[in-house]
């Protein structure tokens, strides 16, 4: 099939900021988009060919919206699987597939599929409502500290908490959830795997996450990790079994620990692009969302080796501000060397909120990492 400059129509399930960085590959190769959101105002809408206002978890919305197309993709997991199901079933090619999404979606599915398959993960247990959890605390068979996951419907920090005590579980959701033991751990490591529909499938080098200790999101991402070459390689043949077994069409990003003894744990996965490889935009010979169109157009795969060193800062909202969105000091993080921002196009900031995220180069990881640290304290993202 011609997919460029062509007839051929490709659809996206989401129009945040990973579909807007989707959309800078599709534009490069002008092939044609159609996408759907809910707000009249996503990141995407000024780039695609076709935009749709509509709810990605209704099944007529999604289901309509899927006719036409030639390919229909995501960039967020929370979607109408009966509806790309349906899809499927007439002849539409949807990747990554719904059956890899219906393990993926819930929590409680994704650590026992872990289980099931001998990959090592956290131990847990499943509850169907947040009052068995107290049960179990009161009844000796859970004790703290543990961290609490809502089994749908999390990201970005929400939906994770970590319990010290009774009070801890106050105002959270009252639905299916897990509760994980802790895991005493020196780094949280990420790897993102690409396989296309013949099953070439490629990694890419181990990336370090350092996390904000309240909000629970990525602040730096730091590409190649600071770790031993064992450990990495440990990390990446744990990454290519966990894709190898779901199987999926597209970008797997698996987030892992790696424990005090050096053990390597998969914590959790999203079938997507994702925010441990923004890096690769500026640092690698193919970045990541380049890699998931040649994926699920069954293109061949690109190198994943990274050129220099690589480190991602995440702009998120400013704690105090909620309302029009003011980048300050912008100009000076532009005068440092090796600095490139991006900017996802949302108007309205709040605390925490993703906004954009900044890309520092290098030849030298300690010195990426150092200049990362004074775009972190120079930028700020407040409101008017």
């Amino acid at each position: 099939m011609n997919y460029f400059s062509s007839e051929f129509k490709l659809g996206i399930l989401g129009g945040g900021q990973l579909g807007k960085m989707m959309l800078y590959e599709t534009r490069k190769w002008d092939v044609w988009t159609k996408v759907l959101d809910a707000s009249p105002e996503a990141p995407c809408k000024i780039s695609c060919n076709q935009f749709v206002k509509g709810s990605l978890l209704d099944y007529d919305t999604v289901y309509e919206f899927g006719q036409g197309l030639d390919v229909l993709t995501i960039e967020i997991e929370n979607v109408n699987l009966d509806a790309l199901d349906q899809l499927e079933k007439d002849g539409l090619k949807v990747f990554p597939q719904p059956r890899a999404l219906r393990i993926i979606q819930n929590k409680a599915k994704q650590k026992l599929f872990y289980v099931d398959h001998g990959i090592p993960t956290a131990d847990f247990q499943r509850f169907a409502y947040l009052s068995e959890i107290e049960d179990s605390i009161q009844n000796g068979g859970l004790k703290f500290p543990f961290v609490w996951k809502a089994a749908q419907f999390g990201y970005d920090g929400q939906g994770v908490k970590v319990v010290r005590a009774l009070s801890d579980l106050e105002g959270l959701p009252a639905g299916e959830c897990i509760a994980e033991t802790m895991i005493p751990f020196k780094n949280e490591l990420a790897v993102i795997v690409a396989r296309n529909d013949d099953g070439e499938i490629r990694t890419y080098p181990v990336v370090e996450m350092e996390f904000h200790p309240e909000a629970n999101q990525v602040e730096y991402v730091i590409c190649p990790a600071r770790i031993d070459d064992k450990v990495a390689s440990k990390a990446r043949e744990l990454a290519l079994k966990v894709a190898q077994k779901i199987k999926l069409t597209g970008l797997l990003a698996v987030e892992m620990f790696q424990t005090e003894d050096d053990k390597i744990l998969v914590n959790e996965v999203a079938p997507r692009p994702h925010n441990s490889g923004h890096y690769s935009i500026e640092a690698s010979y193919t970045n990541q969302f380049e890699q998931h169109i040649r994926c699920i157009l069954n293109l061949p795969l690109g190198a994943t080796e990274s050129k220099v060193a690589g480190i991602m800062v995440n702009l998120v909202g400013d704690e105090g501000h909620t309302g029009d969105v003011v980048y300050e000091n912008i100009n000076r993080i532009l005068e440092m060397d090796g600095v490139t921002p991006h900017i996802y196009g949302k108007k309205q900031t709040r605390p925490f909120r993703k906004m954009g995220h900044v890309t520092i180069v290098d030849q030298n990881i300690d010195q990426a990492r150092k200049t990362a640290q004074k775009v972190k304290e120079t930028i700020k993202v407040i409101s008017k």
